[in-house]
């Protein structure tokens, strides 16, 4: 039966190794999961066929060996009314009778060791599949924590470029600050150097001012002494 070289491929398979190798392990996974549900639906399905035809051999059996009993009565009853022909033909057909059972009995052995074969191979298929759902979960569970990792990278990614644009504002509000401080000195320095050059120019009037009065009250003074002497 095709349905038992598909499951025991199946079962074989190494799913850890697998998995291993594979580039897209929850891809693979899910992939074997749908194959293996597929295989062991298909595996169920064909142990109830199994069941049903074991049933109906058995009922087969059971059936000619109701005829083989009529058969011998038969054979019994033509002998104590002396027609040995009729018995001869009764035990005739209790021997085609045996035969027929005997071969229903091989097939039912037959049948019965296909059963238990795929009732093991359905177990073990189950088996299987819890083992690649553990599997699946475990995997599920590791991209939830790189997913985690990688989110809580990102943040810290992020608190370092806050951290860094946050220091360079800081340092370029000093340096504006610094600026600022500078300019003002150098506004105020002006201002004090404007201021002390107009003090220093009226300083300059007035000395000029006194000068001249000197130099005018001295030459009124000349001129009264010309007068006097004359």
């Amino acid at each position: 039966m095709g349905i038992f070289n598909r499951v025991n491929d199946v079962i074989q398979a190494n799913i850890v190794a697998m998995l291993d190798k594979a580039e897209d392990s929850e891809k693979l996974l899910n992939l074997m999961l749908t194959e293996m549900q597929e295989a062991l639906n298909e595996c169920r399905s064909t142990a109830a066929a199994l069941l049903c035809e074991e049933k109906s051999i058995k009922r087969q059996i059971s059936n000619k060996q109701q005829a083989l009993a009529n058969w011998q009565l038969k054979a019994e009853h033509a002998v104590t009314k002396n027609r040995d022909d009729l018995a001869k033909s009764a035990l005739a057909e209790k021997h085609t009778v045996e035969q027929n059972i005997e071969y229903l009995q091989t097939q039912l052995e037959t049948l019965q060791q296909s059963i238990v074969k795929i009732t093991e191979d359905c177990e073990r298929l189950q088996q299987k599949m819890t083992q690649a759902k553990a599997k699946q979960a475990q995997l599920a569970k590791r991209e939830n924590v790189v997913e985690a990792r990688a989110k809580i990278n990102t943040q810290l990614q992020s608190d370092k470029v806050a951290f860094a644009l946050s220091r360079f504002e800081q340092i370029e509000r000093r340096v504006e600050s610094v600026e600022s401080q500078v300019e003002a000195y150098e506004l105020t320095d002006t201002a004090s150097n404007t201021a002390m050059q107009i003090e220093s120019l009226v300083k300059n009037e007035k000395i000029d001012a006194e000068l001249a009065s000197l130099k005018a009250s001295l030459n009124t003074a000349n001129k009264q002494k010309i007068l006097d002497k004359g």
